[in-house]
């Protein structure tokens, strides 16, 4: 027996080639949508492969199932229930039906749940017990398949939870202990939510560790396998409903198309979306203006695939060399109208400035500063339900990633906007997201809520109001402003200090005695607040800054006590 694993990291997608050597026959399983690797491979075998296997359809990618028949005629499989389904030819195999390779068997095991169609792949190499099983998105290692992702074709989360537990008790679980387990995904998929990062156990193993096979009754397992789900990407259905038709295949040797900027600004008002895929700091520092960056280092395809439309006209930004690699990624999710890449970006973005702009990131002292001075700033985490539950930024919104799109009309265009996520990957795309749809003044934490957790800045910054703050001497006041502002005018009892200096004169500032920080807005005293906080200083910013103090009648005084200005 040939058993080869094939895993896809950015979409946590496996897939399978196995053949037998005695007759030179393979299939392949759940197979990506560039099928060149394993043609390749059962070439180099001596195999053929004569059937290509689908454990179910698939929505967090566009199958190769079409591709794969086309180059070498092989029958493409489903089980029973796809029968009708679907817009090309297939065999459909039910319970006990198999499929013969020589002294290689696999038989069929129908397991709806995670969809109705659902079907597990036994494999028998001439052993007693069976080698493994192929269980498509039935099984994973630490999770089972999420039950709810086709409530909008008319299917129940708990009806067909029902069905999984079954499948799951009263047929993969009769198999032997010693049984390997292949899945279809590992962690990352949106296909559930504890998958883990080994790609393959055996059905031991799973029946101890696994927290949805544990003894419970199948309420509590409904229960249990729908609740904390994450929402899932915006593609997934446009996904699933393509792999039952017939569509154009992919060349994978296809030349892209180079667009001059003219061209690509043309394209760009008749409605196509720029994604720029080189890193989030290189798109900092300029962009093709109302462009989406999704790096392509990261989970590329998936992300594009949840902030646009499917369907919609694609112009692709690389680093050089790097285009055919984002068409190809595109591809695996049936991202297919891609009008081509914008030629020499590096040297476009340097020549027309006009067309380019920048992205706005902030430090976690920056954003401590942005939350103590800017009164109805918007804080947005894009992280999913179970990273938010483990803690968030006071007062944040969370609306996690590939729930923003839809939710735009919800939130003002023109209020401050900061998002975050878990390192800043995520945030990049939101924030450059938010730009491209009208958002005026948009932000993103450098380094996410980890860099925040991470600097002990209280989860809201302390501050005071001008008419509160004491001048009796039970607290220092702490101008951090400019000479020139200082002496123009400042609160009579406070002490001066520009913020430049502060960290040769820290000696000066008392532990033990409340600290209030004092500039002309309430955005410099803000930072000031976040620094001498994460020094352990008891720290408080003056909201406003002495513009609010001036505001609310209270006396400004000049070095010379004269009655002074604020400037």
């Amino acid at each position: 027996m040939i058993f080869q694993q094939y895993y896809l990291e950015c979409l946590s997608h496996a897939s399978y080639l196995i053949g037998d050597t005695t007759t030179g026959k393979a299939v392949v399983v759940d197979p990506q949508r560039d099928v060149s690797g394993y043609v390749n491979d059962a070439r180099e075998q001596g195999l053929s492969i004569t059937h290509i296997i689908e454990t179910h359809f698939h929505a967090d990618f566009l199958s190769g199932h079409l591709e794969l028949a086309a180059q070498t005629g092989a029958a493409i499989v489903y089980g029973h229930a796809a029968r009708g389904r679907v817009g090309y030819d297939i065999v459909t195999m039910g319970d006990g039906d198999t499929i013969d390779l020589g002294e290689v068997e696999l038989e069929f095991m129908e397991t709806p749940g995670h969809t109705p169609e659902s079907v597990c792949v036994v494999v028998h190499n001439g052993s007693d017990a069976p080698y493994g099983v192929l269980t498509g998105d039935t099984l994973f290692v630490g999770d089972v398949g999420r039950p709810d992702l086709l409530s909008a074709v008319g299917f129940t989360a708990d009806g067909l939870a029902r069905q999984l537990h079954h499948s799951l008790h009263k047929k993969l679980l009769k198999l032997p202990d010693s049984t390997k387990v292949f899945p279809a995904h590992g962690a990352g998929s949106a296909c559930g939510k504890n998958l883990s990062t080994e790609t393959s156990s055996t059905i031991g193993e799973q029946r101890r560790t696994n927290y949805a096979l544990a003894p419970m009754d199948v309420g509590d397992f409904v229960d249990a396998v729908t609740q904390g789900q994450s929402v899932a990407p915006l593609y997934f259905l446009f996904a699933a409903q393509k792999n039952q038709r017939t569509h154009e295949l992919l060349d994978e040797q296809a030349p892209i198309a180079m667009l001059d900027a003219d061209t690509v600004l043309a394209r760009q008002a008749d409605g196509a979306v720029v994604i720029d895929s080189r890193d989030d700091w290189s798109f900092a520092l300029g962009h093709f203006r109302g462009s989406i960056n999704v790096g392509l280092t990261g989970r590329f395809a998936e992300y594009v695939g949840e902030v646009m439309q499917p369907d919609t006209p694609i112009i692709v930004v690389t680093e050089e060399g790097h285009e055919q690699e984002a068409r190809t990624r595109l591809a695996r999710i049936g991202f297919d109208n891609v009008l081509g890449a914008l030629a020499e970006p590096v040297k476009t973005f340097f020549l027309r400035p006009e067309l380019t702009e920048r992205q706005s990131r902030l430090s976690v002292e920056a954003m401590a500063e942005r939350i103590a001075s800017v009164k109805d700033l918007v804080l947005v985490d894009v992280r999913g339900e179970g990273e938010v539950a483990l803690g968030t930024i006071h007062g944040a919104r969370n609306i996690p990633l590939p729930a923003l799109l839809q939710t735009l009309d919800e939130l003002d265009p023109a209020a401050p906007t900061v998002v975050f996520c878990a390192g800043g990957y995520r945030s990049s795309i939101a924030s450059s997201l938010l730009r491209s749809h009208g958002f005026r003044d948009v932000s993103d934490l450098i380094g996410g809520y980890g860099a925040w957790a991470a600097s002990n800045i209280p989860v809201s910054l302390p501050s005071v109001e001008p008419g509160d703050v004491p001048v009796d001497g039970s607290a220092l006041l702490l101008d951090c402003r400019e000479n020139d502002e200082w002496e123009a005018g400042h609160v009579g009892t406070a002490l001066h200090i520009p913020m430049a200096q502060l960290p040769a004169r820290i000696g000066e500032m008392p532990h033990g005695l409340r600290i209030v920080n004092i500039c002309r807005s309430g955005n410099r005293s803000g930072k000031v607040t976040a620094w001498l906080l994460n020094n352990g200083f008891d720290a408080v910013n003056m909201t406003g800054g002495m513009k609010a103090w001036d505001a609310s009648g209270l006396p400004v005084v000049r070095t010379d006590g004269a009655r002074g200005t604020v400037i």
